[in-house]
């Protein structure tokens, strides 16, 4: 799971906090800041928001509405509240301060926003302070670390702002939009995908420069803040459709009961078989390769006291082949798996042996998926979806860490080492467990927990108002059909009557609508620096993976295991066990 082992991840240099629990606490605050959308304050409703662009000008607006530039037609006035028709035929609502006497409908109506430099600087300026707070609580270089961040920042968001570019991120939907005659369809994500490359680049072939970041190259520490962050925007999709992500998770916890049944036999069993390497190395290694990378790893090499050279030199392994999953199996999901974006994002979560990587690459297949689906078949399934898969695989696979370190410990000290007086308890479990899954399931709980009442009443109401609608459009087509007087008499009260029950469930909607409204607001807010912070994991796992480096250690024979285990069979039982679980069950669709 760690795969950043520079750092020490239990405070370094005078540090009084762990990278994991500095996640959960950083990640926490973020999300406590958005929640203040329900008091109607946006505090991080600046926060830079990249779409698709062609018009580089246009390309980043604030992620709140309040922050924005609101132009068009006014279409309706509601006391300060204005409601205007902008150019895509979209309509959006501003609060005005002032007499807006003189304002009549149909007049033409602008408020100036904040401007795209501004967002992206204050989301920078944000970023830095919470993170160099983080920095001096892990007793980092504080300097180096402010110096590095900044560099790793502009670096990885011009990535981010050139994976948005219409040719690359476009939809053939969106193509037509943007009067382009083509596009990759590869949606802004792959923006990730050109941070990891640059991250590789730096990293292997100007190790100067790559220095100069080392202080923050801290990829686990972005992704597990990001993950804590994400919990509330699939918090709020888990209760719109609460009896889909009930099902995913007891899916994605048989899942990973067969990946730890079956993957940890079988790596230990081709270690010491075939390539005769000792207990000491066999169990940490089939720990790395089939579980979860550098925390499974490590954990095991407690758990059984091996040397710390071991689980050091498995942790390299895993920086390697993480980046060379990510960058491979989103785009064989894209094109082979389109059809089943829950199979995907369990693959993900099976496949990729580490949280930043499975989950990153939950988030681009995710990306992909979508695009493609809406490409090749006109379905536009909700976004989130099949992250929220591979996010929940993941983490059962994380949850079970230390328990798995619990039962090894006890093997080892009871049946292979026999040491006397040596035991793990409950304090071990406890010590493994990855801290930051405390905190996505608090987020993803209490968004739950708060949207469930408003999306239990809006589930109902929109089936029913959308059959509403469609009698509505029944009636008003026969109306026009016909000229007796009697019938048209009997339709006009006809259409009264549904109008009315229109209007009483509009009125139902009004209340939990608004609500869930705030809460989406919340989220996207949080979203923005949940993005940004996996964005920094990829382009620092970049900066890490110096091939040469491990490669002159002495990785040839744990590579050739790793390889041969991932390749030849991890991946593709991965994808059995995916199907075997996920097949048949589809994302909502929008």
């Amino acid at each position: 799971m760690e795969q950043d082992n520079t750092h020490n991840k239990s405070g370094e240099g005078g540090g009084f906090i762990s990278e994991d629990w500095l996640a959960l606490i950083l990640g926490l605050v973020i999300f406590g800041l958005s929640l203040m959308s329900f008091k109607g304050t946006d505090i991080l409703g600046w926060g830079a928001k990249t779409g698709v662009w062609i018009d580089p000008g246009k390309a980043i607006t604030a992620i709140s509405s309040k922050y924005q530039t609101v132009a068009g037609e006014i279409t309706k006035i509601d006391g300060q509240k204005i409601t205007v028709k902008k150019k895509d035929g979209k309509e959006a609502s501003v609060t005005v301060d002032g007499d807006v006497s003189a304002l009549k409908v149909g007049d033409k109506f602008e408020k100036k926003g904040m401007s795209s430099i501004m967002s992206v600087a204050l989301t920078y300026l944000f970023a830095l302070a919470i993170m160099t707070i983080g920095a001096v609580a892990l007793g980092a270089n504080v300097p180096k670390f402010m110096f590095g961040f900044t560099l790793a920042f502009w670096l990885s968001y011009l990535c981010w702002f050139m994976g948005h570019f219409a040719y690359i991120a476009a939809t053939k939907d969106q193509a037509a939009k943007f009067g382009i005659p083509w596009a990759m369809s590869m949606s802004g994500e792959f923006g990730f995908i050109l941070a990891l490359i640059l991250g590789l680049i730096i990293g292997n072939f100007f190790p100067g420069l790559a220095n100069l970041m080392k202080e923050a190259a801290r990829p686990e520490l972005y992704i597990k803040t990001g993950i804590v962050i994400m919990g509330a925007g699939l918090g709020i999709k888990a209760a719109e459709s609460f009896g889909l992500a009930s099902n995913i998770m007891f899916r994605g916890f048989c899942a990973i009961v067969e990946a730890y049944l079956i993957y940890w036999a079988v790596v230990y069993y081709i270690s010491r078989k075939y390539f005769k390497f000792s207990r000491e190395w066999s169990a940490p290694l089939a720990s790395g390769i089939s579980i979860c990378g550098v925390s499974a790893s490590i954990a095991t090499g407690g758990a059984i006291r091996a040397r710390p050279i071991v689980p050091i030199m498995v942790s390299s392994l895993v920086v390697i082949f993480v980046a060379v999953e990510m960058v491979i199996l989103p785009f064989i999901a894209k094109f082979y798996l389109w059809t089943e974006p829950l199979v995907a994002g369990a693959w993900m979560g099976l496949a990729v042996k580490s949280d930043g990587g499975a989950i990153a690459s939950g988030a681009i297949t995710d990306a992909l998926i979508r695009a493609q689906a809406l490409d090749a078949a006109g379905i536009n399934y909700a976004e989130g979806w099949i992250t929220m898969t591979a996010t929940t695989v993941k983490m059962f696979i994380d949850i079970f860490i230390g328990v798995w370190a619990f039962l090894l410990a006890y093997i080892w000290v009871a049946k292979i080492d026999v040491k006397p007086g040596q035991k793990v308890d409950a304090a071990e479990i406890w010590h493994r467990f990855p801290k930051f899954v405390i905190g996505y399931v608090l987020t993803f709980v209490i968004l739950v927990v708060m949207c469930w009442p408003a999306a239990k009443v809006m589930g109902p109401a929109e089936k029913e108002a959308a059959e509403l609608k469609a009698a509505v459009t029944s009636i008003e087509t026969k109306m026009k059909a016909t000229t007796d007087a009697t019938a048209l008499a009997a339709l006009k009260i006809e259409l009264d009557g549904v109008k009315a029950q229109q209007k009483a469930v509009n009125d139902t909607m009004k209340e939990p609508k608004s609500f869930l409204s705030k809460a989406k607001s919340a989220s996207s807010q949080g979203d923005v620096f949940r993005g940004l912070f996996f964005l920094l994991c990829f382009f620092t796992i970049g900066l890490v993976s110096n091939f040469k480096k491990l490669m002159e250690e002495g990785l040839g024979k744990l590579a050739a295991v790793y390889c041969i285990s991932l390749f030849g069979f991890i991946i593709w039982v991965g994808l059995f066990i995916s199907w075997l679980f996920f097949h048949g069950v589809k994302p909502p669709t929008i």
